[in-house]
């Protein structure tokens, strides 16, 4: 359990020495193993896949913390205060909720709340680089952080903020001095973390506490306490263990409780007989990280990468998705396995131009963090599925989002548009070695045109996804070793 990490009992590590420390992640729903692999590939450390689908837990240092923004199959991040495997829920409503008022002071809050400054400290320090890089001076940037302070007090709601944090969480994307950056940070706060008692829990702070956009002041911290609750045998609701569990929070840390405009989230997770107490790391969810312009039915980047992981992109590969729809996939591929080349089309000219203009906003973008940066190895093109502009066998990798037949397309049609798509799609794909991945809602049209084509695709593996709120399937292909001998009609 995350109480050992966190060393409850004595004096605990050194505040020089790094913070272990359990962090857990929120991820497309069927690609936790997926998520789990790049955790062990890029972080090294083991992943334990929780029962609760969606989310995986992995202890590391707080020196990690740029490497853990920086990971492709995350949505959301948090830090784990306490974990109860096999929690005792009390027979009435009432002595439920009492416990969870009571558990809030038997928490080891220190280390998770020191992890969260140190996360802090390192966004605002990202920020501040990307506001000198943009503007050309400190002086500039100081009036600029002025400005945008006075913005956030005036403004009503939550739309400022909202803006800070999406410009926040795309800096954590620069690699450049990650580490020293934390330690750096880690130094800055250490003397300004609420002071412990003996067992490692945080006693009450007050206005001794710090708002992450109070640097240096008596700010009292906001909060809220989010509750996500599954099981059908709880006798309470989410809203209930999150008023009582809050309640307690506030009166053990004097926070104020603001729904809206809060600096620090608390995280109630209860998954039947689980609970997990944690306090979140990102503002908003990691895949808002490539598409500027959006289409109808645009999917998300975490997603985009978990079916690219199925396919395993290899250097030279040719990788075309034939429905790009904003370009999400292709552009996810190019950013993470550069090596390959990549075909964006649709027979939509409107979705042509969206891939085009997020192409554009990334290149833009490394363009000012690097100065000069190489364009993608993507390029984009309107055609039509059934007839595509490419020779036969020249293509390795085929994966795309098909319509569902839900807001895109109709359940009708797509009996008729799987046959002929996988027909065209075996053509172009290298038999005995081209793969397919493809993502759908409508399994049973699917199976259909897949059975149909059976003489030009086998399927390999499936992966159930969760796609707003829609249960659907990422089928992996493998193309037969037959050769197609029918040509293509001329596109022109």
């Amino acid at each position: 359990m995350s109480a050992e990490g966190l060393e409850r009992a004595g004096e605990g590590p050194d505040p020089e020495d790094p913070i272990t420390v359990t962090i857990g992640a929120t991820v497309p729903t069927g690609f936790e193993h997926s998520a789990a692999e790049e955790v062990g590939e890029k972080i090294g450390t083991d992943v334990r896949i929780s029962k609760d689908r969606g989310r995986i837990y992995f202890k590391t240092t707080h020196v990690n913390l740029p490497q853990i923004h920086r990971l492709r199959s995350v949505d959301n991040l948090f830090v784990v205060v306490e974990e109860f495997s096999d929690y005792c829920f009390k027979d009435t409503k009432e002595e439920t909720l009492e416990d969870f008022q009571k558990l809030a002071a038997k928490l080891p809050w220190k280390w998770p709340l020191e992890v969260w400054k140190i996360n802090n400290s390192l966004k605002k320090k990202r920020s501040r680089q990307k506001i000198i890089q943009e503007n050309g001076s400190e002086d500039s940037c100081s009036e600029t952080l002025v400005k945008r302070e006075d913005s956030h007090t005036e403004a009503e709601g939550s739309h400022t903020k909202s803006k800070q944090s999406s410009e926040i969480s795309s800096d954590l994307d620069e690699k450049k001095d990650d580490v020293q950056d934390v330690k750096d940070g880690k130094k800055m706060i250490s003397a300004e973390t609420a002071s412990a008692s003996g067992n490692g829990d945080v006693v009450e702070g007050g206005k001794d506490c710090e708002g992450p956009e109070a640097e240096g002041s008596s700010k009292l911290l906001k909060f809220r306490v989010t509750c996500n609750r599954a099981g059908d045998k709880h006798n309470f609701t989410s809203n209930d263990a999150a008023r009582d569990f809050g309640g307690a929070v506030q009166d053990l840390f004097q926070w104020k409780p603001d729904m809206t405009r809060f600096d620090i989230e608390v995280l109630l997770n209860i998954h039947n007989n689980e609970v997990v107490v944690g306090i979140a790391l990102t503002e908003e969810s990691l895949h808002r990280r490539n598409i500027t312009h959006f289409g109808p039915t645009t999917l998300r980047s975490t997603l985009a990468y978990g079916m690219l992981r199925l396919c395993n992109p290899q250097i030279s590969d040719v990788i075309v998705d034939p429905m790009c729809g904003s370009g999400a996939i292709p552009l996810e591929g190019a950013l993470e396995w550069p090596h390959s080349f990549y075909m964006a089309g649709d027979n939509n000219g409107m979705a042509v131009n969206r891939t085009g203009n997020n192409i554009n906003h990334i290149h833009k973008k490394r363009q000012s963090k690097e100065g000069t940066a190489w364009g993608l190895p993507i390029d984009t093109v309107q055609w039509d599925l059934c007839n595509l502009p490419m020779k036969t066998g020249s293509v390795d990798i085929i994966i795309t989002d098909m319509p569902f037949g839900k807001r895109m397309g109709s359940k009708k049609k797509n009996w008729d548009l799987y046959p002929s798509c996988l027909k065209e799609m075996g053509r172009v794909c290298r038999p005995g070695s081209g793969k397919a991945v493809l993502l759908t809602q409508d399994k049973k049209c699917f199976a259909k045109a897949v059975s149909k084509m059976g003489y030009l695709w086998r399927k390999s593996h499936t992966v159930w996804v969760n796609v707003g709120g829609l249960h659907a399937a990422v089928y992996l292909l493998k193309r037969t070793g037959l050769r197609t001998l029918e040509q293509r009609k001329s596109f022109w």
